[in-house]
């Protein structure tokens, strides 16, 4: 199996080990991945598997070829949150920084508005 969906699949394993459908009720992981059980999995399990659908399907997409799939950051979630990687802006790396991760710049909601260049122009010209 390629490594880009090992992640994801480890974590819904994981949940899947841990949710009650498997621990209380002694269900098969394969038959709580299934309808009616999948509506009694927490939340967490469910979007782990719609996650790790969209990885698999995205290995055959052809239109993701080149790049591949994008890397899915639960490996965090199963250390408990620990790490010192990025802060999760920019997926792809180009010479050891995030290549996407400094390209809008966050705002507070409250700096004044910038001046269309057009204003500007016409206020020159009214003026001299």
């Amino acid at each position: 199996m390629p490594s880009s969906c090992k992640d994801i699949r480890a974590a819904l394993a994981a949940c899947l080990q841990s949710s009650d459908c498997v621990m209380i009720d002694r269900n098969k992981p394969s038959d709580c991945l299934r309808e009616p059980l999948l509506s009694t999995m927490p939340t967490k399990c469910q979007q782990l598997k719609k996650g790790y659908g969209e990885c698999k399907r995205g290995m055959v997409d052809m239109r993701k070829r080149f790049r591949g799939n994008q890397p899915i950051a639960v490996s965090k979630e199963l250390e408990g949150a620990g790490g010192s990687g990025e802060s999760g802006k920019g997926y792809q790396l180009y010479a050891g920084k995030p290549a996407f991760a400094d390209t809008a710049r966050e705002t507070a909601g409250n700096e004044p508005e910038e001046r269309d260049w057009r204003e500007v122009e016409n206020e020159k010209f009214r003026k001299g």
